[in-house]
């Protein structure tokens, strides 16, 4: 068998073989998947653009912005921190004086006041009479010799003439506090006798004419102690007599308005209508007055004729009325 010899491709040929199988690769190969878009950096400037360039860009861009926001009065609408600090302030200043017009503040604060005022007035009167208690020892003891039972005894005269005092003064201050004056003319000579023989027996011996020698101020400084004492006894029972009258209401008017017209009103008639409203809010009549100080006189708390000062502190009226009662207790 013989075999003819195949005559070599030309190169068309190749060329389009090879396009063919380029072709049939192409088909039979998976799709490839679509690439990312190459973005560019937000750092990569554009051309031509240097950096004074964007820094004026941006100082435009922020200048635009400012002009559009300063139009917006909204953050002047806002309250700053001293704004603030301030409102807090008066607010708790109107919160405070509104809970010091309560009637149960102003009774705690009368309560204290008045706790701190005896305090200190009893404190007084007790040292007053302790000062006093030397000069009274030196009176008592009338040269005795020091350790003897004469001057031994000489140092308990002012004690238990002291205790008796502070029974007669802690009574009348004790009723003082619940509004009745203690004014029996038994009690005020009780008070004046222990007072009077302190003061005597201190005062004696530094006396013109007793002394050896005359010293004021050894007079002043032994007087000192009993006149303390007077003072504190004369004056302790009328303030808490003011304290137990105090009205504690909530004040629902200008202090000057009601009681100035009312005022200007009796004073007009003749005080025959009707009492003007006291410190105490008491619009008590005349007759009433009259009524409430026989009352007085006849349970003893008032003497027989008292002084128009005496009458206006136990009735707690005008000065002008109570000269007037006093007057028709003088002239009935």
């Amino acid at each position: 068998m013989t075999t003819m010899p195949v005559p070599d491709p030309s190169p068309e040929e190749v060329t389009r073989g090879i396009a063919a199988l380029e072709r049939h690769l192409a088909a039979q190969a998976p799709p490839a998947p679509p690439s990312e878009p190459v973005l560019a950096r937000p750092t990569d400037p554009p051309s031509g653009e240097t950096k004074r360039v964007r820094q004026l860009r941006q100082q435009v861009a922020e200048a635009h912005a400012l002009a559009v926001l300063q139009d917006d009065d909204a953050p002047l609408t806002l309250d700053t921190d001293k704004v603030r600090k301030r409102r807090r302030a008066a607010h708790e200043a109107a919160r405070l004086y509104e809970l010091a017009q309560a009637p149960a503040m102003q009774i705690y604060q009368t309560v204290r006041v008045r706790r701190l005022l005896v305090i200190a007035a009893m404190l007084a009167l007790t040292l007053a009479l302790a000062w006093s208690t030397a000069g009274v020892q030196k009176f008592a003891a009338d040269g005795a010799a020091a350790g003897s039972p004469a001057w031994i005894f000489a140092w308990l005269v002012e004690p238990f003439m002291s205790m008796a005092l502070l029974v007669v003064v802690g009574a009348r201050a004790y009723l003082g506090t619940r509004g009745t004056m203690l004014n029996h003319p038994t009690v005020i000579r009780i008070e004046w006798l222990f007072l009077g023989l302190t003061a005597t027996m201190n005062a004696w011996p530094y006396l013109p004419g007793i002394a050896e020698t005359f010293s004021m101020a050894a007079l002043v400084l032994h007087l000192l102690g009993p006149v303390v004492a007077v003072a504190i006894v004369t004056v302790l029972p009328i303030i808490l007599a003011a304290f137990a009258g105090m009205n504690h209401t909530p004040h629902t008017a200008p202090p000057s308005a009601t009681p100035q017209g009312a005022d200007q009103r009796w004073r007009r008639d003749g005080g025959g209508a009707e009492d003007p409203p006291s410190e105490t809010g008491r619009g008590r009549t005349p007759d009433e007055h009259r009524a409430e100080l026989r009352r007085l006189i006849a349970s003893g708390q008032l003497p027989a004729v008292p002084s128009a000062r005496a009458i206006q502190n136990a009735l707690r009226c005008r000065e002008d009325l109570s000269r007037t009662l006093r007057d028709e207790l003088r002239n009935p």
